[in-house]
């Protein structure tokens, strides 16, 4: 008997916000020769069930903004200390999540609810990065268009997440194929393309301020593009653009890719097998030259491994960071030769 009245006290005060008699009411439900309140499959789901309903309906987990239409509760938590935690978007190419998924998200949201907890106002967003060759692939292998599959395996995640009881705000989720989203990385893409890496102050400037550098004879029109170093008067508007474009962060090159004809795309190392074949439908994987686009990363390798110093992050992951970064330093040497006028 005792048993059976923790275990109503247990719904009364826990399970339901409405109340003592209502969280007991609900838990004393007939269910056969079942004991009431012993905690199973059945009585969990109830619980969880009903206190994910009321987190929704409450909006326990939004975080507001000081203005605009998210606005409402900021003067609550304005003078909380901010903390933003951002999970690893989901690539919904799939019915829905593997055991994987919740193996980071659980983590993520232990800390967040802790940080709650301790006073901090935190924003834990959510969304799905719903472009890439995954979704492409599956909608293959579905014979359905990817915008479908997509949108049926983003509603089914979604659904799974709310079973598992995640703190996110929902309000703030999203999918990188919706437009409203796509529309900035192409304006970042442009930004990008329009911009050069200036070794003097190691960042990125508009590619205007390197033209009008060009044109007043402040800068040197350099490079592969211009072998034989003439000035930048003495150029015809097809060299000025080759020279140019040898500066964008952005630009076009071909250059040695992993090919699978079977895929119809270029892969990463790391989406290649050990046979040397793709992940994604075990296609092989061929070697060949290709003329792409192409983002001129190592440029800012040595900022990238100063930068790391500052981070508040274990050690052991800011190791692996600059093992990927791993700028290599060579040197060019000339040799003179023998009954040679050069």
């Amino acid at each position: 008997m005792d048993q059976v009245d923790r275990g109503e006290n247990l719904m009364s005060e826990s399970a339901s916000p409405d109340g003592p008699d209502q969280g007991a009411a609900a838990a004393s439900a007939p269910a056969g020769d079942h004991p009431p309140f012993r905690y199973d499959a059945r009585l969990a789901n109830e619980i969880e069930l009903h206190w994910q309903e009321y987190w929704e309906a409450e909006g326990t987990f939004n975080t507001p903004n000081p203005s605009g239409p998210l606005a409402e509760g900021f003067d609550r938590v304005a003078d909380e200390p901010k903390f933003y935690v951002m999970d690893m978007f989901p690539y919904p190419s799939g019915a829905g999540l593997h055991v994987g998924h919740p193996l980071g998200y659980i983590g993520t949201d232990v800390y967040a609810r802790y940080l709650r907890m301790t006073g901090r106002n935190v924003l834990h967003p959510f969304g799905y990065d719903a472009f890439g060759l995954p979704a492409e692939q599956y909608a293959l292998d579905t014979g359905q268009h990817p915008a479908i599959t997509t949108q049926n395996n983003i509603a089914n995640m979604r659904r799974q997440l709310r079973r598992l009881g995640l703190g996110h705000d929902r309000r703030r989720e999203f999918a990188t194929t919706d437009v409203t989203y796509y529309k900035w990385t192409q304006w970042i893409f442009l930004k990008i393309f329009n911009s050069w890496f200036d070794p003097g102050t190691e960042r990125a400037r508009p590619i205007g301020e390197l033209v009008a550098g060009f044109e007043s004879g402040e800068r040197e029109p350099a490079g592969d593009a211009n072998p034989d170093r003439l000035p930048w008067a003495e150029l015809t508007e097809r060299q000025r653009r080759q020279v140019v474009d040898s500066y964008r962060l952005a630009y076009i090159s071909e250059e040695l890719v992993n090919w699978c004809p079977g895929l119809g795309t270029v892969l990463a190392n790391e989406e290649i097998t050990a046979d040397g074949r793709s992940d994604i439908g075990n296609y092989p994987v061929y070697r060949r030259p290709l003329r792409q686009w192409m983002m001129r990363i190592t440029a800012y390798a040595d900022r990238l491994l100063r930068d790391l110093d500052e981070l508040d992050w274990p050690e052991s992951i800011k190791t692996m960071q600059r093992n990927w970064i791993g700028p290599s330093h060579g040197a060019s040497v000339e040799f003179p030769v023998a009954d040679s006028d050069e």
